[in-house]
């Protein structure tokens, strides 16, 4: 069985909102399928939408008001990290990639902002949350590997 994605990873992965990308799916950039009434995304569908140079743009500009804001919190209440992941992989190991940092982000409770851009040939995965869960989640990525 083909892995899909929801409205709701793909909204973890690229930071933007699920209104967004209902537009996008109205406007045609993005492409998937309703499901049980839901909507579903191949790993195909969204590489695709990832390569649209409109979609790319908006992505980095999620992507850096993540790491702006982090570092404009001069006052924070708990400890935090926001780290930046940058690698170079292949098509199937990116498909790989986003789907451990959706599942891992995904079931915690704590907020954690997880953004994915894939460009090419390389990944970049940031992450920002309360210290435990992040380093929890690196952790678990890099013994995977």
């Amino acid at each position: 069985m083909d892995k899909y994605y929801t409205l709701k990873d793909l909204a973890l992965m690229t930071g933007l909102t699920t209104r967004t990308l209902r537009n996008y799916l109205k406007m045609g950039v993005l492409k998937g399928e309703r499901i049980e009434g839901l909507w579903k995304f191949t790993d195909e569908e969204i590489a695709e939408f990832f390569e649209n140079p409109y979609v790319i743009s908006g992505i980095q500009a999620k992507n850096r008001a993540i790491v702006f804001d982090f570092l404009a919190q001069n006052k924070k209440q708990d400890n935090e990290i926001c780290t930046i992941l940058d690698l170079h992989v292949e098509q199937e190991e990116a498909e790989e990639i986003s789907a451990f940092f959706c599942e891992e982000v995904g079931k915690r409770e704590e907020k954690i902002k997880l953004s994915f851009e894939k460009n090419g040939a390389y990944v970049r995965v940031i992450l920002r949350g309360y210290e435990d869960s992040v380093m929890e989640i690196l952790n678990k990525y890099y013994h995977l590997g």
